[in-house]
């Protein structure tokens, strides 16, 4: 399963608002037509080659998923420190480490729209929204609800080790990571059926967070994992799963960072062309992640209907983030340079530098609208961790929650068109832009009531 941007008929095709740009359905995400740079700059002499950009944006690819991969080891050893021991503590410890594993990988995001390599994998690691009661137990209101579009939304495989899905019978005595990918994952097409990746161990980790729009995330007990104490039921089956999940995580992302490495596979691609493929896919992965998924299928769609359920990470009230970082990886690459957790950087030759060769001016219009979209994200995350959650702020009677979201999608459209006009001034074809309902076609979303 992809982001809502992937799964849902909120996605709108919208005709070309720049030169060589469409605004397309979501899948497929990349139109890797021929890349052709206009004439030379004016200052030619000042700007980089494609090749010289796209190894910018491969280096830091490459390092942002390292260090992904760094995070998530980081995080298994806290998980492994809490099955070991269940206790407030080390539960705290292990939800610390999850929040944490989250910022380098969010700055990734930007890389998945693109590149068709790394979006067809992102399924695996980051799928949402998910039917939490494939996993585990549930509130009785959910596992009475409507089971017509996905007959696995409550199976509890942690409670059951015989299951049922789409006619097939699946032996799930033992948690595995065949289990986990090969019968769960999508299990009977349906891709809320998340058995891998950040948000599952999120689930574990937190629990359901049943606050609705109200104050407070999930609370699960650590004592779900205590095998002398346990509370809930099938402990050793919870830690199993937790223990499974987490390490194909960790498997997950070294593999993208290898890909990305200097032989990668990924990286090869992206140097096509003489570099110029790496441009379309950069473009498409600044443009898509800017517009259609974050400010619209992440940000716009659950403000529109106040649904907390459409927050990204929605167990742990993080989803402010998530959201900052997402934006943070798009500044990364527009401006070449990523800073990493060892707080060496990553930089060299930038799109900027290319746009600025041909306009100055408007490279100066799109690092503005980049650093307005970050001061609205800090306004945003900084309201979250001492006023209100998130999904607190996109709540139906918050006037001014709404309004500090809905400041962030008007700065991120903005966002948007620069980098139309950057596409248009390099005279850049084959760059697919991902729409959203929530923002082209409101009334779609909304049944006509754009209020």
């Amino acid at each position: 399963m992809d982001s809502p941007a992937q799964t849902r008929s909120d996605v709108a095709t919208k005709s070309s608002r720049a030169m060589g740009i469409r605004r397309l359905q979501a899948a497929p995400l990349l139109i890797l037509a021929s890349v052709v740079l206009a004439a030379p700059p004016a200052t030619a002499a000042d700007a980089p080659t494609p090749t010289a950009v796209s190894t910018t944006y491969a280096d830091i690819s490459a390092a942002n998923y390292a260090d992904s991969h760094l995070a998530a080891v980081a995080l298994q050893k806290k998980i492994d420190a809490l099955l070991a021991k269940p206790s407030d503590e080390t539960l705290s410890a292990a939800r610390a480490a999850w929040i944490a594993a989250r910022e380098p990988y969010m700055q990734t995001e930007v890389f998945r729209f693109g590149n068709k390599l790394v979006d067809d994998w992102e399924g695996k690691v980051n799928a949402w929204p998910l039917d939490e009661g494939l996993i585990d137990y549930v509130s009785r209101a959910y596992a009475e609800s409507d089971t017509q579009e996905n007959e696995a939304y409550a199976i509890n495989v942690i409670a059951n080790k015989t299951l049922k899905i789409a006619g097939e019978t699946i032996d799930a005595s033992k948690i595995t990571p065949q289990l986990l990918v090969r019968s769960l994952h999508e299990a009977g097409g349906i891709e809320a059926n998340v058995a891998t990746g950040y948000h599952a161990i999120e689930f574990l980790l937190w629990g359901q967070d049943l606050n609705g729009t109200g104050k407070g995330a999930g609370n699960r007990p650590a004592t779900d994992f205590d095998l002398k104490n346990c509370t809930n039921g099938n402990c050793d089956r919870r830690a199993d799963f937790l223990r499974v999940s987490t390490q194909l995580l960790v498997d997950h992302l070294k593999l993208m960072a290898g890909h990305w490495s200097a032989a990668g596979v990924a990286r090869r691609d992206v140097m096509k062309d003489d570099g110029n493929a790496g441009l379309v896919a950069l473009f498409t992965g600044l443009g898509s992640l800017t517009y259609g998924e974050l400010a619209g299928e992440r940000m716009k769609l659950g403000l529109m209907i106040h649904d907390p359920e459409e927050e990204h990470d929605c167990f742990s009230d993080n989803t402010h983030n998530s959201h900052y970082f997402n934006a943070v990886g798009i500044r990364n690459i527009y401006e070449g340079t990523y800073t990493r957790l060892d707080g060496s950087k990553v930089q060299g030759a930038s799109v900027s530098d290319l746009v600025r060769a041909k306009s100055p001016e408007l490279d100066a219009k799109i690092r503005a609208s980049i650093a307005a979209t970050m001061m609205r994200m800090t306004e945003l995350k900084t309201r979250a961790e001492t006023v209100e959650a998130y999904d607190q702020m996109i709540g139906e009677d918050n006037p001014e929650g709404n309004a500090v979201v809905q400041s962030v999608i008007d700065a991120l459209a903005v966002q948007a068109k620069t980098f139309e006009d950057a596409i248009a001034l390099l005279n850049i074809d084959g760059v697919a832009i991902l729409g959203s309902d929530s923002l082209d076609a409101p009334e779609k979303v909304t049944g006509g009531d754009k209020g």
